[in-house]
């Protein structure tokens, strides 16, 4: 479905895209999930969760476009709206070369805006990157009970790779496979990444689950999302791996 030639009203059921239009041309928003925190003061009219949007308040909102994401989103939802004559813009990311190429083609098609400033920053800022020396084997939980972790082509995972930090799990015919913690615990990773979300692992919680192994605690944000938060991400992300330090049992 073709996208109008004038948008004027986006729904955005994506944090990360939600923030991306919001940094570039915040006029268009008029609708957002409850999990779109970023920007902080943003108003507009909240569509539930990115798993069970509200597609009859959505289609109130009557938006020219939805923004959406092929993992984020449900793919009955999504042809809810394109049924109800709604174009629906989704996104696929599996690294950050895609992440950077997807938004510049978005925020162009969407927004009718030329590459924003804080797109071509985000690119500058991890082109010079300075890479962790000696690179590190890594495990990266996003969910425990059960413990599920990052597989092949994620795009967290080319980020940390970018950084120094290698996913063992890589090569796993799944994107997020659920794995035993015994099996995680017995695979003699350097670092145990731990973001905040989707599960939000904290100091007391997590890190325990792998006595003597480095735990870096990070933002999920910065891991996962691809918007303006790439421009700060390498730095957060570098400067809380490199702070990893093991949990000991008392």
């Amino acid at each position: 479905m073709d996208l109008p030639a004038d948008v004027r009203r986006v729904v955005s059921l994506v944090p990360s895209l939600t923030e991306s239009v919001a940094a570039t041309a915040p006029g268009l928003l008029v609708g957002a999930t409850d999990w779109c925190t970023h920007p902080g003061d943003l108003q507009v009219a909240r569509v539930g969760g990115t798993k069970n949007p509200d597609v009859a308040l959505v289609r109130r909102l009557c938006p020219d476009v939805v923004l959406a994401n092929e993992e984020e989103n449900r793919p009955a939802d999504l042809a809810a709206l394109r049924t109800a004559g709604i174009p629906v813009w989704v996104t696929a990311i599996h690294d950050l070369d895609e992440a950077l190429a997807s938004l510049g083609r978005m925020l162009g098609a969407v927004c009718g805006n030329a590459r924003p400033a804080w797109l071509a920053e985000a690119d500058r800022a991890w082109s010079g990157l300075t890479v962790m020396k000696p690179r590190r084997t890594g495990i990266i939980p996003i969910w425990r009970r059960p413990w599920m972790i990052l597989g092949r082509d994620t795009f967290a995972g080319d980020l940390l790779a970018r950084l120094g930090v290698d996913n063992l799990w890589a090569h796993h015919a799944e994107r997020y496979p659920k794995i035993p913690l015994a099996e995680l615990c017995a695979a003699g990773a350097d670092v145990v990444v731990l973001p905040d979300e989707p599960y939000r692992f904290t100091a007391g919680d997590g890190p325990e689950c792998f006595p003597g192994s480095a735990s870096a605690l990070v933002s999920g944000r910065h891991l996962t999302w691809y918007g303006p938060s790439l421009v700060q991400a390498p730095a957060v992300l570098s400067g809380r791996l490199r702070s990893g330090t093991p949990f000991m049992r008392k």
